[in-house]
């Protein structure tokens, strides 16, 4: 195809979601984003309940990680119910599974963790003995290696169901994606904003991403306007490093770049669960190769020691 051929705009485009408000939020903002480039085509969404939606009584790492929460979508993408899938980037696992593709990822909202709780104002505000709430690995290291006086109990659920159980009292606090509250229109109840420095985010933190069948080329140029170049990169070098080092989320890691001009800077981390082991390393290189950038962080952690954090978090987990 040469660079003057005209787009194939299809009649009809399905978007396969979550049926969750913030999921339905994201999939509807693509809805809308499309049906502005492409005004006649007509672009319907799927809303699907996923394993990692049905299971809530476990952690979501005992339970088969965040792939949990994909896998359906891409049921549907195979089959030709959907023609795209649009995710957190938070939820992707680090490997597609073969015969899928990421076609675009969205201009990034907030990336950081808020603090969200009725009774105070702060993390550093919480009296010994707090209750707060997490569903992540990732946060719960962190929490513990700066405040372990805190108790980190477990907190599953969809966003408006981790409020309603703060709410009802059950925890002092709890930890969640500033973004997800942000899209909803529920900044109100962010407490504070915590520093990347304070809480390094998830790989892909505030993206949205969208997955097609890899077989449908036909969409990549659909799909292309879509795709925010600064944060594919950034989110590429996450992912870079968290595929270097096997992340899951049954590893408590996190990744943020940000760029300037044609570098990207990263910031990661790997810990034990407990925060009592916690190794970080940054990073500095040419955004035009985001992939390698990430494995040089990777590298550098594991110089550090990670494989060691790493290897006794698989030992545990295999007998755990």
């Amino acid at each position: 195809m040469t660079s003057t051929s005209p787009i194939s705009i299809p009649e009809k485009l399905v978007i396969a979601s979550r049926e969750s408000a913030l999921a339905m939020w994201q999939a509807r903002h693509i809805q809308a984003r499309l049906q502005a480039l492409y005004p006649s085509t007509q672009v319907e969404i799927l809303g699907m309940t996923t394993t990692g939606d049905q299971i809530l009584d476990s952690p979501l790492a005992r339970i088969g990680g965040k792939g949990l929460f994909v896998k359906e979508l891409e049921q549907a993408l195979a089959d030709g119910r959907a023609d795209l899938a649009v995710h957190s980037m938070k939820d992707v696992p680090m490997h597609l599974p073969e015969g899928f593709a990421m076609a675009a990822i969205g201009e990034r909202e907030d990336p950081r963790d808020a603090f969200v709780s009725n009774d105070y104002p702060s993390l550093e505000a919480l009296p010994a003995g707090s209750i707060v709430g997490t569903s992540s690995l990732r946060r719960q290291s962190q929490l513990q290696a700066r405040f372990p006086h805190l108790v980190i109990e477990s907190l599953r659920g969809n966003l408006q169901t981790r409020l309603r159980k703060l709410d009802e009292g059950q925890y002092a606090a709890i930890i969640l994606a500033a973004a997800g509250l942000i899209r909803l229109g529920l900044g109100n109840r962010i407490a504070q904003t915590i520093a990347p420095e304070d809480s390094i985010p998830a790989v892909g933190q505030g993206a949205l991403g969208i997955e097609i069948n890899a077989a449908r080329t036909d969409l990549l140029t659909v799909l292309a306007p879509l795709n925010h170049a600064d944060t594919a990169a950034c989110v590429e070098a996450e992912r870079g490093m968290s595929r270097a080092l096997a992340g899951s989320c049954t590893v408590p890691l996190g990744a943020y770049a940000t760029k300037q001009g044609e570098n990207i800077t990263i910031h990661g981390f790997v810990a034990s669960v407990d925060g009592k082991q916690m190794l970080r390393a940054e990073a500095t290189g040419n955004a035009a190769q985001p992939e390698l950038l990430g494995q040089q962080l990777a590298q550098s952690l594991i110089a550090r020691g990670a494989d060691k954090i790493l290897q006794a978090l698989a030992e545990q987990s295999a007998h755990g």
